[in-house]
């Protein structure tokens, strides 16, 4: 099973940066540079949660978090496969 599932991920004709999930909504990064995009957002995290909390400024850490979203879905949307809900493999036409 786990070698149908690397199977997935790896058939990517279009170049996709992110694939659908196989379970629930959302993206998977397969490219490396989807994981390039997930490095630099959950940097505005960290570095956001970092001046929060060092600065007493809570705002830092929600700005960081909201640019972090918004950077993935971005991308997301751009160069991923379109999301839905999943259960699984897709079926075989």
């Amino acid at each position: 099973m786990l070698k149908e599932y690397i199977a997935y991920f790896r058939d990517n004709p279009k170049g996709y940066w992110f694939k659908a999930k196989l379970f629930g909504w959302g993206w998977v990064p397969v490219r490396w540079q989807g994981w390039l995009v997930m490095t630099v957002g959950i940097t505005f995290l960290a570095f956001g949660l970092y001046v929060g909390e060092t600065d007493d400024a809570p705002g830092a850490t929600l700005l960081g978090f909201l640019i972090m979203i918004a950077i993935i879905l971005f991308f997301g949307y751009k160069k991923g496969e379109k999301p839905e809900w999943r259960w699984g493999l897709p079926k075989k036409k």
